[in-house]
């Protein structure tokens, strides 16, 4: 089942994102909670618009009203990185010409009272802005209809640099994974969620990097079930990505396993996950 913060980080996928942490702290400089800040920029529609994600914490009250005092930082973060984009044969366009659109986001795990919502429209409609709610209610609205398509195994010291971006393109492709980052939150089993995860996803997408064939761990109990679901189904469930491995180390890891057609990760996030939602469908 996915979270809240699934969707926030995957909900307007298409867009270009840019992430950063807003702090909320008292006088003496104490940091009371971190709220996440995204802003988006559609080059398609030459717009800007804002999303916030509020952990659930006690530590402050009615945060959700006070994220509209932070809309001009966020607009201003575009400052700091120039991005140009467009379609082939059109002017291109940059980062800090698109116009923001007034389109507030909010996603919080705490439950907003309405006279905090009322106030938030109310405050937000003055500046001529838009703002959406969504809490638990959305996430459980949309786990629904939403089925992750493949699960994706990878070693901890690979998430950064593979499988987070692997993660974030294929929800760009409106391709549902369970990544963990995602899909767990505090006081789950971590053994009960990754084995439903592993038996309810039609695919597998394996990580292979030296760090995955060296773990004896959590990868490896992953693998193992993975594997065994492929013989008991008699079908294929395993997506290989290689990132600096040969055929000779997969090989040495699992014999089976080096005679899968892989994708390699030198091609790039993108190009990797579109090879591998062309294998889901």
């Amino acid at each position: 089942m996915a979270t809240l913060f699934e969707y926030f980080k995957k909900d307007q996928g298409r867009s270009l994102t840019l992430d950063k942490d807003l702090e909320i702290k008292e006088a003496t400089g104490k940091t009371l909670l971190k709220i996440k800040g995204r802003l988006h920029t559609d080059f398609e529609a030459n717009a800007l618009y804002i999303s916030f994600y509020i952990p659930l914490s006690d530590s402050v009250e009615s945060p959700a009203r006070i994220v509209l005092n932070a809309i001009d930082e966020v607009i201003s973060w575009r400052r700091e990185v120039f991005v140009q984009g467009g379609f082939p044969g059109q002017e291109p366009a940059t980062n800090s010409e698109c116009l923001f659109t007034g389109r507030i986001y909010i996603y919080s795990e705490l439950p907003i009272a309405n006279s905090d919502k009322e106030y938030i429209n109310t405050r937000a409609a003055e500046l001529g802005h838009s703002v959406k709610f969504r809490g638990r209610d959305y996430a459980n609205e949309r786990n629904r209809h939403d089925r992750p398509h493949a699960f994706i195994s990878h070693d901890s010291r690979d998430k950064e640099l593979i499988a987070g971006p692997l993660a974030l393109e294929m929800q760009r492709l409106l391709c549902p994974v369970w990544y963990d980052e995602y899909s767990l939150k505090v006081g789950d089993s971590l053994r009960e969620q990754i084995e439903k995860g592993l038996k309810e996803c039609k695919k597998c997408i394996l990580v292979l990097t030296p760090n995955y064939l060296s773990n004896e761990g959590w990868g490896k109990k992953e693998f193992d079930s993975v594997f065994t679901r492929e013989l008991v189904e008699r079908e294929q469930v395993i997506l290989p990505v290689w990132y600096g491995v040969t055929k000779k180390d997969v090989y040495k890891y699992s014999p089976a396993l080096a005679d899968r057609v892989a994708a390699n990760w030198q091609d790039g996030a993108a190009a990797v996950a579109k090879k591998l939602k062309q294998a889901l469908e």
